[in-house]
């Protein structure tokens, strides 16, 4: 880009790769005076003054403060003008979609919460994601016109090489074929789709405890069951985006001792069977959500995680014999819920009656995970789009 030894890089090329150094600088450390953009950027003050000139005619920049000067006047602050892209996070579920609005400064945006019909009828893979981008905007006071991409996270499994769903639950109205395809033809914009576990993964490598050369499994406990592995730096999907469908797996001998009426791990250790087991113990709900809220002060706490322990450590187990990765994070909302004190109990009861010795805590995002994984993904293609509007 800065030109060869023989062909040196021409003024023109030089204002852009100056331009688009000090953007960046912006869009991560902003906002910045004029003299501290020359001074991080290693250019002169007339250059750093002709480059900040140039970002402000193009409105890719803007004042946005001043900071007092030990002499002299104060000096005007800048900002990247995050306004002019956003894109939309969307967390798909069987009767809602949950959404935010991304800008490439990284500003956190209300999130948006819209209830969908539970018939097919009326509904479309179109429709849904459309009212949780005009929702998120709504929310956030921008203009659905300036969103120019989406990632969008749903339970099920996204085969790469088409688009195809599989392993997918609930989704009234949606295709099962080329679901990308249909979404940006109907949008009119790229959508990215990603299995939602994968996204929530994503969160905890950024936002949580998890350190940054660590390999890790994130076990989502929720009505559903799955797992995101991230190895070696990266999220592994499979060859078709099946990975970590754990749910389907059937139940082991020890599993059927637990559960004798369970076919998969899903019955073992999924919503309906965590529900079942705190009603056992006298938490009132019959639905998943409901009994953990009434879990949270039931003086039966205790005594449900330890018996939801053994249930959670079956879908543990078959990580740690085919991976074994440094750690195994329980998330979802009854990881959430169960806490650091069910994974210790998981730990003690996969210790005691097998030969691992798994290092395993609970998921450290506080809130929405999918939506933050989401945002990380894109917020990064949003960024870039920015930055390449530099000429």
């Amino acid at each position: 880009m800065a030109g060869t030894a023989n062909q040196p890089g021409t003024p023109g090329l030089l204002r852009a790769m100056n331009d688009r150094a000090a953007l960046a600088l912006l869009l991560d450390d902003g906002p910045l005076t004029r003299a501290q953009i020359g001074d991080r950027t290693g250019l002169s003050k007339p250059t750093a003054s002709q480059v900040v000139a140039r970002l402000e005619a193009a409105d890719l920049i803007e004042v946005v403060g001043s900071v007092a000067a030990t002499r002299g006047p104060s000096a005007v602050t800048y900002g990247a003008r995050g306004g002019r892209l956003h894109a939309v996070a969307v967390d798909v579920r069987p009767h809602q979609v949950v959404s935010t609005v991304v800008d490439p400064c990284g500003t956190e945006h209300p999130v948006a919460d819209v209830p969908l019909a539970k018939a097919a009828s009326g509904r479309s893979a179109v429709s849904d994601i459309r009212a949780a981008i005009d929702a998120a905007c709504a929310a956030a006071g921008t203009d659905p016109a300036t969103v120019v991409t989406a990632v969008v996270g749903l339970q099920g499994a996204v085969d790469p090489r088409t688009d195809d769903l599989a392993f997918t639950g609930l989704m009234p109205g949606w295709p099962r074929r080329n679901v990308r395809a249909e979404l940006e033809a109907g949008l009119g914009i790229p959508v990215r789709i990603d299995n939602d576990v994968n996204l929530a993964a994503v969160a905890e490598r950024n936002d949580g405890s998890v350190a940054p050369d660590e390999d890790f499994a994130l076990l989502w406990l929720g009505d559903g069951l799955g797992v995101a592995l991230h190895l070696r730096g990266e999220l592994h999907r499979g060859a078709a985006g099946g990975a970590g469908e754990i749910g389907y797996l059937p139940v082991s001998r020890s599993a059927a001792q637990i559960d004798p009426t369970a076919d998969d791990l899903q019955d073992v250790a999924g919503g309906i069977a965590v529900a079942r087991v705190a009603r056992a113990h006298g938490v009132r709900g019959r639905r998943l959500s409901d009994a953990l809220a009434a879990l949270a002060t039931s003086p039966a706490r205790d005594a449900v995680l330890t018996e939801l322990a053994p249930r959670v450590a079956e879908a543990v187990l078959p990580v740690l014999a085919v991976l074994e990765p440094h750690r195994v994070v329980l998330g979802g909302p009854t990881g959430m819920a169960g806490g650091q004190a069910l994974a210790d109990q998981v730990r003690s009861h996969i210790r005691r009656t097998t030969r691992w010795s798994p290092s395993i805590s609970a998921s450290s995002v506080p809130d929405q995970p999918v939506l933050r994984g989401a945002r990380a993904v894109i917020g990064a293609d949003l960024r870039d789009r920015l930055l390449d509007l530099v000429t």
